[in-house]
């Protein structure tokens, strides 16, 4: 009996989904970085800092959330718990510390010190997304998009969960968020981090996958419509402590209630199905334990194979090609051990096997998602930084509904386009990127909305740039995965973040803010006002600096059409990626290619 129930504990310990689910787990308290419009007016008014240290404050957060120059190598070095127990004491330093000097409790610290601080406590973010991707993508190979959405979602959501616990907690000073920020994720992190692993023999294939993951969206559906009803009741109600902490329970629960998952399954014991596909057999490995040089060989074969095969090969049915590429196989092999043939060295991996990051760095598929992905998100994440200001130059009074808005979007679009990218490649075997160029298309449309500045378009613009941003972050780590190949995963996924932060330089530190200080100064000397040099006037006697308001759709505009412009370009080089990619995806899914 005994036996039995210590067996059914390892089965659950070891079960892909409940690795997956303490996965949403640390994700929905991941985004720390989602959440610093809510902390930066304390670290403001506590360090007595301008508008302009605030934002070098700002632009350090967000490197620190994009550059994951660390996360990937060590993913790969340490054991996943390694990595996430480095970015768990991270973000507790980091931003442990900024809570101490914002309270006093420590010597204030010069600017760029507390530049250092926030880079790395929000840096610790990129090591919990990383361990989270590599670990379920490797889990769940033949549903990257699902996988990669929801996760990717849950982060997007992590700024509403954290913020609506604050509320129920009701510190009595606003400082205290910032130690939320703090201990909660490193607790949450610490108390999960040897679930997150690879689970080897349990990557195959069940029956039971569909159901399950329909459940999870059902969840997250739940979840995104619970969150915006309570958020919009909460800006525009007095809701009473007491309903707060019911919200907040409600949420929890939500939160919980996928673990049913691995509990159901763990006890169904459901019997092995002719249709799993166990990725690595066990006889595969045992002979891959014989002779490393066979191995090796084989590759060379294989690589050669994929040189030498006739183009039309790949036209025909998936039974027929393979029995076809076996022959070409049989062949090379005979004449390699004969002599005849010499084979050729292999001079790199063919697109869906596994690059390592300098591998893929010469490739052209990878530049051409790493700008698709820094025009298109880059555009996005400036919405996201610049709402408040572009909701108050149309005459919006409560910008928190947009920022709210634009999150639940924002995560919608993550899950919808992990979903929607999944049906075109396992039912049609369609390149993936197609889904990224239809979300850029969408952004484009949004940015006009913006740049037009109609009744209600913000609502709309809000929507359409909440969507398309959302789906890239869903779309272009699963695409990545399947052209580069899951053994270096992180690092690849680590530098194409690289493209936010660099798009958003461009689109928000250089346009947006050049054309807003220079309608604003515009509207200034209209209206006889002396402005400063970039748009700044000085105002007292201790060196605040106060920034001049532009007002009207004009503000924007030519910013919101340079972007949707851009937008346009990056859904053209995700259509080049996709007609470079139809034979890989071909093959992938075992379609043909037609």
């Amino acid at each position: 009996m005994m036996g039995k129930l210590k067996e059914r504990f390892q089965a659950f310990v070891n079960n892909r989904w409940l690795v997956f689910v303490a996965a949403m787990w640390i994700q929905s308290c991941a985004g720390v970085g989602y959440i610093f419009g809510s902390i930066s007016p304390v670290i403001k008014t506590s360090l007595n800092y301008n508008q302009k240290q605030l934002s070098k404050l700002g632009v350090a957060k967000d490197i620190g959330d994009s550059v994951g120059f660390l996360a990937g190598p060590l993913s790969e070095i340490l054991p996943l718990w390694g990595a996430l127990l480095v970015g768990a004491l991270q973000n507790l330093i980091g931003y442990g510390w900024i809570w101490l000097v914002v309270t006093a409790r420590v010597p204030v610290l010069p600017l760029w010190a507390m530049c250092i601080l926030i880079f790395a406590g929000s840096n610790g973010e990129t090591y919990f997304n990383t361990a989270a991707l590599v670990s379920c993508v490797q889990n769940f190979p033949k549903s990257r998009g699902p996988v990669v959405g929801i996760l990717k979602g849950f982060a997007g959501l992590s700024g509403a969960i954290l913020t609506q616990i604050y509320t129920m907690i009701n510190f009595p000073d606003q400082a205290s968020l910032i130690f939320m920020v703090a201990v909660g994720p490193a607790m949450v992190v610490v108390a999960l981090m040897f679930i997150i692993r690879p689970v080897g023999g349990h990557r195959q294939v069940r029956p039971s996958d569909g159901l399950s993951f329909t459940f999870i969206y059902s969840v997250c559906l739940l979840l995104a419509a619970y969150l915006m009803g309570v958020m919009l009741l909460e800006d525009l109600v007095t809701v009473s402590h007491t309903l707060v902490i019911i919200f907040t329970a409600i949420l929890f629960f939500l939160l919980i209630i996928p673990i049913v998952i691995p509990i159901i399954l763990n006890i169904s014991e459901e019997p092995r199905h002719p249709v799993e596909q166990v990725l690595l057999p066990k006889p595969e490995q045992q002979e891959a334990g014989k002779s490393e040089q066979g191995v090796q060989e084989q590759e060379v074969i294989l690589s050669e194979v994929e040189d030498e095969k006739p183009q039309e090969v790949d036209l025909l049915p998936a039974a027929e090609r393979q029995k076809r590429i076996a022959q070409l196989q049989a062949k090379l092999f005979q004449a390699a051990a004969e002599g005849a043939v010499r084979v050729k060295r292999r001079r790199g991996p063919h697109r869906g096997e596994d690059f390592t990051l300098t591998q893929a760095l010469i490739k052209a598929d990878f530049w051409l998602i790493f700008f698709s992905l820094l025009l298109g998100s880059g555009s996005g994440l400036t919405v996201i930084d610049n709402l408040g200001q572009m909701s108050q130059s149309l005459g919006y009074d409560n910008t928190r509904i947009f920022v709210s808005m634009i999150s639940i979007w924002n995560f919608l679009g993550r899950v919808g386009g992990g979903y929607f990218s999944e049906i075109v490649v396992r039912d049609h075997a369609y390149p993936r990127p197609i889904a990224i160029a239809v979300a850029q298309l969408v952004m484009a449309v949004g940015h006009v909305f913006f740049a037009m500045g109609w009744p209600g378009a913000m609502y709309i613009g809000t929507l359409l740039i909440g969507l398309g941003y959302g789906a890239h972050w869903a779309i272009v780590p699963a695409a990545a995965s399947e052209l580069f190949g899951l053994k270096k995963f992180g690092a690849l996924y680590n530098f194409l973040t690289l493209a936010n932060p660099a798009g958003s330089l461009v689109f928000s530190g250089v346009i947006a803010s050049s054309i807003y200080d220079h309608e604003a100064e515009k509207q200034a000397h209209l209206h006889n006002i002396q402005p400063q040099i970039s748009g700044l006037r000085f105002s007292g006697l201790f060196g605040q600096d106060e920034p001049l308001k532009c007002e009207g759709s004009i503000c924007f505009f030519l910013t919101s059409m340079i972007m949707s412009g851009f937008c346009i370009v990056a859904a053209v080089l995700s259509v080049i990626l996709v007609h470079r990619t139809k034979t890989v995806y071909a093959h992938l899914y075992g379609k043909p290619h037609t």
